[in-house]
């Protein structure tokens, strides 16, 4: 028993070396793929095409006001310039809407209201139907929790007119709220290192590039050539982005335009915003994983990188089955291989990569880490909910329900409990794991076993950190 334990622990860190590994990799790409920029060429105004903004919403009367004010504020020919709010919410949010819409189109902005009889398809049905009314050539997409620059269009729609087979640019997204807390400052960290080493290493080398689901430009021709959008995943930005790439349309990734975003300021929020992604990630990878692996227009690294990097949420599953071996590993006293150590500082890539996308994009980064911690203790405590939904990713057939993150409220705003998401059911499993991990801890200093206290340690502090912020916030939710 106490070799297949052994040898199961020692699989299940390889596997996650192979990820670290990954992280190294990318950062060498990037280091080597750094220099030069992707500059607009100049375009006369009369010359520019006609571009559809559209902005698909559910229930965010919080924030609407400020995303149409945006969007009618975009620097772009008016003549050559349509804007879709593409409204499927069922409370306020449609009102208030169609007060800013009027607004707008007084002031001579080609601005108009998408209403559906049903929310089927969920954003990707919404923009599916919104896509057979745009006019535009070009399609650019934020989500409600978005503020473009009123120079968006303008830094992005030229890059297309030189090169027929761009279908798609993506920009960075921007953090309005990095500040508000631990958990944003967090969630910024994280959101970089993506986009500042992950997508510009994707892009850069064409090792299948992606979408983000908002601050991007489409060619229309791009999104009817690979399909259009489809509602089989609840990650319909990576899978028409995997579709356009194996049909061969290039995608561009311009780091230096900013789009900024609001980032989720409730952990019941990002739990649900990360669990969608983690579920619609592995969705996507059961789908593709075989056209991929067969694509011979991409590298066979390249097919791998993709793979790898749909997968990356299962890491979590990984990292709950190693604390789970922790109590037979202690009570059978089993006798790891001094060479796990070796897999074990592989472990470094991906770390390292979040503290030097930081340094890369901030002048105060040494500031900015200082929240890496805070980031180590969310990515283990949301480890619970994003393997439930891979689980579900498996098992759910066709049945995916898009959970909408909402945006524009605080800790504070518990007057507007519509807006707060129920839990997720993962607290009970949390407290118990950090139970565990805090026995275990003590049953490894009593006997001297000292070799697993750092996965230990952030496990009982990553679980009790999540679960105490969703307690805090049911707390503050039931306050009238």
């Amino acid at each position: 028993m106490a070799n297949l334990i052994a040898s199961l622990y020692v699989l299940i860190v390889g596997m996650l070396s192979i990820y670290g590994i990954l992280g190294l990799i990318t950062l060498f790409l990037f280091w080597r793929h750094r220099s030069g920029q992707d500059v607009a060429p100049v375009i006369d105004g009369e010359d520019l095409p006609t571009v559809t903004v559209q902005l698909p919403v559910y229930n965010e009367r919080l924030v609407i006001e400020r995303l149409v004010a945006a969007a009618a504020n975009l620097n772009y020919p008016s003549d050559k310039l349509q804007i879709q709010v593409i409204d499927d919410s069922d409370d306020e949010t449609s009102e208030v809407a169609q007060t800013c819409i009027q607004y707008h189109r007084a002031r001579g902005v080609n601005i108009e209201h998408v209403r559906r009889s049903e929310r089927s398809g969920f954003k990707a049905g919404a923009l599916a139907e919104a896509h057979l009314l745009a006019n535009g050539e070009f399609l650019a997409i934020f989500d409600a929790d978005f503020l473009p620059d009123s120079d968006f269009l303008a830094q992005t729609v030229p890059h297309f007119l030189d090169n027929p087979d761009l279908g798609m640019i993506q920009a960075r997204w921007g953090h309005l709220n990095a500040t508000q807390s631990s958990l944003t400052a967090a969630q910024a960290i994280a959101l970089d290192k993506h986009f500042v080493m992950e997508q510009y290493v994707r892009h850069r080398t064409r090792m299948f590039p992606k979408f983000n689901g908002s601050a991007g430009v489409w060619r229309r021709a791009c999104i009817d050539d690979a399909g259009g959008w489809r509602a089989d995943t609840v990650c319909e930005d990576l899978c028409l982005s995997t579709r356009a790439t194996l049909k061969g349309w290039e995608f561009r990734y311009l780091g230096d335009v900013v789009a900024p975003a609001e980032l989720p300021g409730s952990i019941q929020a990002y739990k649900s915003q990360q669990a969608r992604w983690a579920k619609g990630s592995v969705q996507c990878l059961r789908k593709y994983a075989r056209q991929i692996l067969q694509d011979d227009n991409h590298t066979l690294f390249g097919r791998f990188y993709a793979l790898l990097s749909m997968s990356a949420y299962g890491t979590h599953i990984l990292l709950l089955m190693l604390l789970l071996l922790q109590l037979p590993i202690l009570l059978l006293d089993v006798k790891l291989p001094p060479y796990l150590i070796v897999l074990a500082l592989f472990g470094i890539g991906q770390p390292l990569l979040f503290i030097l996308a930081q340094q890369a994009t901030y002048k105060d980064w040494g500031r900015r880490i200082r929240h890496f911690p805070a980031l180590l203790l969310v990515a283990i405590g949301t480890a619970p909910s994003n393997s439930r939904a891979i689980i579900q990713a498996f098992f759910d057939g066709k049945h995916h329900t898009f959970i909408r993150t909402p945006k524009g409220y605080s800790l504070r705003a518990s007057t507007l409990p519509k807006y707060w998401l129920p839990r997720d059911g993962t607290l009970w499993l949390e407290l118990l794991l950090a139970s565990y991990a805090g026995f275990c801890l003590f049953l490894a200093i009593s006997s001297g076993q000292t070799g697993a206290l750092f996965l230990l340690l952030t496990s009982l502090f990553g679980f009790s950190y999540v679960a105490i912020l969703e307690i805090r916030e049911s707390i503050l939710n039931t306050v009238d």
